[in-house]
């Protein structure tokens, strides 16, 4: 009779006893999070953790940064709570499962803001000093296309010191690589060989004024390619089109080849930045540096032919001239140089921008660096500037400023719907 006294109440306390979980004693929310999330609690087998892996490998989230993210956290729990180690176990384990990351995101931002400042610095000094001296060799020198293809040599043998020494590690040469490369190489031709043009026949400062509709031909193009873009950013583009164009009717220097040249390249220049993005996206491991190092060796081929057919025959006389006029040959020579050394050391920075940004923050970041360009060209070359030729360039401007705010909104959106 004791035996069956016992035999049914056993269950009974056995139930009991199963119902209570010490670890909701610890922290009450923990079983809720196991409830909503049982695999943070469940020991998996081998094969849930190949899952995790390959998530982390496709995302680019190295397993192990996971895990040293997670310890780091244990023992801070542990510090202020001291929950035992096989509770804090599941703790971090739901955290790791809801943010794979852990806190690498948050303590790269603030990294990749820096280097984007610093980047967008230099790109900004670099591209003045080249204004500066290129349009002084051209101003005694007018020979655009024999000076864009020394631009593009001195590009070439800076990086080829850089791999050769090597400061910068050079990258694997394939067969894809290089057809991927032609066709920003040949927009980027085009976009330089026409900038230079168009330095050589009216003001820099008109020149930039012209290319900061950079923005207007993105947007065009990108629509074109597929893109969409909400109505708001259709607006912002007007200022900068009547920036432009009041700009362009009130310049002093104003001329037609100059005004064709710089609209022709600003379709180079964004055609380059488009394409480099999408044809290239197999190539993600190949740094910026190396890869404009191997659009301005590609570009040379281009271009130097046609500078040979379109000017060459002049090219001694010219510099004749031009030794005569500045007295020193030294002089000349180290201008030359220096527009030479600085195109490239701009567009590496600007190449370095482009690997973390998009084509369209790009061509703002660019707009924005015209405006430093022009005022520095104008107090050194000491242009003349007309009142309403001020006017269209800041209209120009601030129409560049509201496009600049719509798409980045545009971009917050498209995320938070992704």
């Amino acid at each position: 009779m004791l035996t069956l006294n016992l035999v049914p109440s056993s269950p009974v306390t056995f139930s009991k006893s199963t119902s209570i979980n010490a670890s909701s004693f610890v922290n009450p929310n923990l079983h809720q999070r196991n409830l909503k999330n049982p695999r943070a609690v469940l020991n998996k087998p081998t094969s849930c953790c190949s899952k995790i892996s390959d998530f982390s490998r496709f995302h680019g989230h190295p397993f192990a940064q996971i895990r040293d993210s997670s310890t780091e956290t244990s023992n801070i729990w542990e510090y202020s709570s001291g929950v035992s180690s096989n509770t804090r176990s599941l703790v971090t384990r739901a955290a790791a499962e809801s943010n794979p990351e852990g806190e690498t995101a948050e303590v790269s931002k603030p990294n990749k803001t820096l280097k984007l400042a610093v980047v967008f610095g230099l790109w900004y000094f670099q591209n003045i000093v080249f204004n500066i001296y290129n349009k002084k060799v051209l101003n005694i020198f007018p020979f655009p296309w024999l000076l864009a293809s020394f631009q593009l040599l001195a590009g070439s043998v800076w990086m080829f010191v850089l791999w050769s020494l090597k400061l910068q590690p050079c990258p694997k040469i394939t067969k894809p690589f290089i057809v991927a490369l032609l066709g920003p190489a040949l927009f980027h031709t085009i976009g330089h060989i026409s900038a230079c043009v168009s330095f050589s026949k009216v003001a820099v400062s008109f020149t930039h004024v012209i290319k900061s509709a950079e923005p207007v031909f993105s947007v065009v193009f990108s629509s074109f390619l597929g893109d969409t873009y909400p109505l708001k950013v259709w607006l912002s583009i007007l200022p900068i089109v009547f920036g432009c164009s009041l700009a362009a009717v009130t310049e002093v220097s104003f001329n037609f080849g100059g005004l064709w040249c710089a609209m022709i390249s600003n379709v180079g220049f964004v055609l380059r930045n488009i394409y480099s993005k999408k044809s290239l996206q197999s190539f993600k491991e190949v740094s910026g540096l190396n890869m404009y190092g191997w659009i301005s060796i590609i570009s040379l081929f281009y271009l130097f032919p046609v500078a040979v057919f379109v000017e060459g025959p002049q090219w001694v006389q010219g510099y004749h001239k031009a030794i005569e006029a500045i007295g020193k040959p030294t002089t000349f020579y180290i201008w030359v140089l220096l527009s030479g050394i600085f195109y490239h050391l701009y567009n590496q920075s600007s190449y370095q921008a482009l690997d973390d940004i998009s084509p369209l923050t790009f061509s703002v970041g660019n707009t924005m660096k015209r405006v430093v360009v022009i005022v520095a060209t104008v107090l050194v070359f000491r242009n003349p500037v007309r009142p309403l030729n001020a006017l269209g360039s800041a209209i120009a401007i601030f129409g560049t400023f509201l496009y600049s705010q719509v798409t980045a909104k545009k971009k917050i959106g498209d995320e938070k719907k992704s």
